[in-house]
């Protein structure tokens, strides 16, 4: 399936796959890196210019606005989370899709680039066959076809994503440049 869905708090990138969504957010622990903030460039699915632009919209939360070809912008809030060197975010998926919220990752390197990372769903598939988190499948709106929803609590789906043996759990799916001043 494909879905326009939340990754860095964000719905707008097309992402291959199933939506992988859990019942509870990941808690903000600590404001974002300042480096996150501003503005942001790169090619959406279909090759065409997009631009992000990230903000804080007050205590630990953030706001990204991406901003297509076509001037349409897309608002999404976000939180942010830091466990080791790892950086999380959470953000709510739009109720058309589901519901939920959404867990991504994200680096930003050297100040210039911004890397963002969703979660592999066939690992999140066998973790749950394997009983690792708990979850089920489901229908996901608009024809969207299956998801997968996450009802481990919280510290549990924390205590997974840090497991050093799951250090291949997320893939990019984007590439961000820091645009001109």
């Amino acid at each position: 399936m494909k879905a326009r869905t939340l990754l860095l708090a964000l719905s707008f990138l097309l992402l291959g796959g199933c939506l992988v969504t859990f019942n509870e957010p990941i808690p903000a622990n600590k404001p974002a890196p300042k480096a996150l903030l501003g503005t942001w460039t790169s090619k959406d699915a279909w090759g065409e210019p997009l631009t992000l632009q990230i903000s804080r919209s007050g205590g630990n939360a953030y706001k990204a606005v991406a901003i297509g070809k076509d001037k349409k912008r897309d608002e999404y809030a976000f939180t942010v989370s830091q466990h080791g060197n790892r950086w999380y975010l959470s953000a709510g998926v739009p109720k058309r899709l589901g519901g939920n919220f959404l867990i991504g990752g994200f680096e930003v390197l050297d100040n210039k680039e911004l890397v963002v990372y969703n979660l592999d769903v066939e690992q999140v598939n066998q973790a749950v066959r394997k009983k690792e988190l708990s979850g089920r499948t489901i229908e996901v709106p608009e024809d969207n076809g299956e998801g997968i929803l996450i009802d481990s609590p919280a510290e549990r789906v924390l205590a997974y994503l840090d497991d050093p043996a799951n250090s291949d759990l997320f893939i990019e799916v984007a590439r961000f440049t820091r645009a001109g001043k």
